[in-house]
């Protein structure tokens, strides 16, 4: 999302970055009303997804998914290229995929219509990615049934897997453009916001019962050596 694959379209389309994040990554919905992509769109404020839609709509939302999806697998053949478990990853989690329920997660369901490619690397991680997108789903999910704001969310909690690598909440918070200043969670946000993690958990176990013990271990292990790479 933040590589230099991402990066390449934005200066060949002149388009800002995040006017291609949304584009690309929500265009799945097709052509649409700005506040469609704010519902899915649940951690960043409105008005700054409404910008950066409106922003991007330069570039036509087929074209730019297709780009979008195309960085995606750029970037899966520099980093994993050389990987031999690549298309092993793609045979545990195109079952994995294809079982899920697309209910509540409407990017999911976007992203798991995009055609996949055939070389192991660029699949591998083009289903990575829409596994990402079920979970993020199911997280929103889980995140407004536990009665919290999306900012509140975002600032209770610390977050691994960025760009910036572990980071503290209002780091992201105004990585997503939240307006400044923030106030701090109290000890109740904190613990719902604990207790959310544990539930999108809970909400995506099920999605690979559909995969032996075996192959489920098999596939930890191969994530886990593609993400030490």
């Amino acid at each position: 999302m933040v590589s230099r694959e991402a990066k390449a379209i934005c200066d060949e389309y002149g388009l800002g970055a995040r006017e291609v994040y949304f584009r690309g990554r929500c265009g799945v919905l097709g052509e649409c009303d700005a506040s469609v992509v704010t519902a899915v769109a649940v951690f960043f404020p409105a008005a700054h997804v409404e910008e950066s839609w409106n922003g991007g709509r330069k570039l036509p939302v087929e074209r730019a998914v297709e780009l979008y999806a195309e960085a995606c697998h750029a970037w899966g053949r520099r980093k994993l290229g050389d990987q031999p478990g690549c298309a092993r990853i793609a045979e545990l989690l195109e079952p994995v995929v294809e079982a899920a329920s697309p209910v509540g997660a409407p990017l999911f369901a976007g992203w798991r219509a995009v055609p996949l490619p055939d070389d192991p690397p660029a699949r591998a991680v083009q289903l990575m990615h829409v596994v990402r997108e079920l979970r993020g789903g199911l997280h929103a999910n889980a995140v407004l049934a536990a009665g919290l704001h999306p900012l509140e969310a975002t600032l209770a909690a610390r977050h691994d897997g960025t760009p910036f690598g572990q980071s503290p909440g209002t780091a992201i918070a105004k990585f997503f453009n939240w307006p400044e200043p923030y106030a701090e969670p109290g000890p109740d946000v904190v613990a719902r916001r604990a207790a959310v993690e544990e539930t999108t958990d809970d909400l995506m176990a099920p999605v690979f019962s559909v995969l032996t013990d075996s192959e489920s271990d098999e596939l930890i292990e191969l994530l886990r050596f593609g993400h030490a790479r």
